[in-house]
């Protein structure tokens, strides 16, 4: 607990350092489509991601990936209007928080990246339709392009909310 309660302090740093600065226009409401619940297709039944929609300059995210009954991993996002721009930041549960810029945004897709950051470098996320979502994080390690995807279908969220 005392360990979560760290990384969380680390991720609230990081999220404050923002806040702080003025505000730029950036388009953080055509992310609308990233919001939901969403179910990991290769995952075990409860890993998957949860998006807000757009609300006060920011989109919030949680994932869970879940094996043999138990969570095994856990990240805490957000995607903040800054004043460079669309901001993720992603505080895994076994890694320090780290943040990449917006260099793409397009209707269903964006990609954020960060070449200074050792794998991954990009995190993409892309929504083909209502119903389908895939997060990807890509680029170099141990000197070779990698490229992972995870898969999600939309589902009802807990509680009846969309």
């Amino acid at each position: 607990m005392a360990r979560i309660i760290v990384r969380m302090r680390g991720f609230a740093a990081c999220c404050l350092a923002i806040a702080a600065a003025p505000l730029a226009a950036a388009p953080i409401d055509e992310l609308a489509w990233l919001a939901g619940c969403w179910a990991a297709e290769r995952g075990d039944a409860g890993s998957g991601e949860i998006w807000t929609t757009p609300a006060g300059a920011t989109v919030l995210g949680t994932s869970r990936t879940v094996r043999g009954g138990r969570t095994v991993a856990h990240e805490f996002m957000l995607i903040v209007d800054g004043p460079h721009g669309l901001m993720f930041i992603a505080a895994p549960s076994a890694y320090p928080a780290a943040s990449f810029r917006a260099v793409r945004v397009e209707p269903r897709s964006v990609t954020f990246e960060n070449p200074d950051k050792d794998f991954p470098q990009r995190v993409i996320y892309e929504s083909p339709d209502d119903a389908t979502l895939v997060g990807r994080i890509e680029g170099q390690h141990d000197g070779r392009e990698r490229r992972v995807d995870y898969p999600m279908k939309r589902i009802a969220c807990p509680g009846g909310a969309r």
